[in-house]
């Protein structure tokens, strides 16, 4: 396991300890199962793709929820039925177990749409930046007036 001293990084930034708990839930999450593969594709400038595979599982069996800055994915089967039970595999390569899959996501990054299509989901994203707080131009001897 690696280590990582950010000592410096607090002598020279304000607020790094939510930087700290970003680096500490990203290696928790290289701890994570590697199941189900997934890709995760920049389209735009900011704009984003989470492709996952997800062969055996409709889109019934398959919720997407967004809390705070985290993106969750669970898989769960329904409780298999008689006749699945009764086949006999030779070889099962398919793996259709349940699944919860968390990414992180940045600030202001919100989550468009999703779609399922041939045994893969596509989870379409945008970072959207507040007017207030794109960088804006101070004139040199102008007085910014508060709104009342």
């Amino acid at each position: 396991m690696r280590t990582i001293d950010l000592s410096p990084l607090y002598r020279s930034f304000i607020g790094s300890d939510h930087l700290a708990s970003l680096i500490d839930a990203a290696s928790r999450a290289e701890k994570q199962s590697t199941y189900p593969p997934y890709n995760i594709e920049l389209l735009d400038d900011d704009k984003y793709r989470v492709t996952m595979a997800v062969a055996g599982f409709s889109k019934e069996d398959v919720t997407i929820e967004v809390q705070e800055n985290t993106l969750t994915i669970t898989g769960k089967k329904a409780t298999e039925d008689k006749e699945a039970t009764e086949r006999k595999f030779l070889h099962k390569g398919i793996s259709e177990r349940n699944f919860e899959r968390k990414f992180q996501l940045g600030d202001h990054v919100k989550v468009l749409a999703a779609d399922m299509e041939n045994g893969l989901l596509h989870i379409d994203m945008e970072r959207v930046i507040p007017e207030a707080k794109k960088p804006r131009q101070i004139e040199i001897g102008s007085r910014l007036l508060e709104n009342n």
